[in-house]
Parts: structure tokens; sequence; C-alpha cells
């Protein structure tokens, strides 16, 4: 597998560890409680998935590539569309969104790929 996917994995993580900070100190003063929650969520499947991300490159050798390779590209889409539309739906107020109906879709899209990711490394578990 391309090491581009181990580069994004810590780029992913990276990223989840700054939007924590920015979460728990910048917004914590702008958002309510449930929009924190909301934000929160995101930042942890980012980082849960960023680790899956990690760790589909480092089962590289011990399964098919394309199972690995499948899987690290689910879990790169699905941190994108899901957290990042939890994001975008947490801060809305925020960045001046009012058309939500756009966004929404793409959390539970998002929360698919996730799925379909894990589900490729199962599969490739058995090959």
């Amino acid at each position: 597998m391309n090491k581009n996917f181990l580069r994004l994995a810590f780029l992913f993580a990276l990223l989840a560890v700054v939007f924590g900070a920015f979460g728990a100190h910048a917004l914590k003063k702008l958002l309510s409680e449930y929009q924190l929650g909301i934000f929160d969520t995101g930042v942890r499947y980012q980082f849960y998935h960023a680790l899956a991300l990690m760790g589909a490159y480092l089962l590289n050798d011990h399964m098919p590539v394309r199972f690995t390779r499948w899987a690290a590209i689910c879990f790169s889409l699905g941190i994108v569309l899901f957290s990042g539309s939890l994001y975008i739906l947490a801060c809305s107020e925020i960045i001046g969104l009012e058309n939500k109906s756009i966004v929404g879709p793409m959390t539970p899209i998002g929360g698919l790929f996730f799925i379909f990711g894990w589900g490729s490394l199962l599969l490739g578990s058995y090959k």
C-alpha cells in the first residue's frame, strides 16, 4: 500500500488533536452543550479511524493489498464525510450555514464508509 495512506493517517490524527483542543477551548464559549457533543463525536471518530487507517497500513503485509487499500480509502472517506459533516453541523450557526439539508446526509454516508472499511479488513483476514 502507498505510504501516503500512512501520512494521511498521521495528518488525520494531528487534526483530531487540534480540533479537540479547539472544541474544548475556543468553541466552548460559542456552542451549546449539545453542539459541543456533536463536535466531540466528530473528533472521537476521526481519531479512532486515523488509528484504524494506520492499522490498515500496518496490516498490508499480512493480508491481500486490495482489502487493506479498500479499508484505507473507506476510512479516509468516512473521516471526511462523517466527522467533517459533524463539525459543519455543530458550527453551522457560527459559519452562517442556513441550509443544513445538504450536510445532514453526509454523516450516515460517512458512517457507511467506516463500516465498509472494517468489513474489508474482516474479509481480508480470511484470505
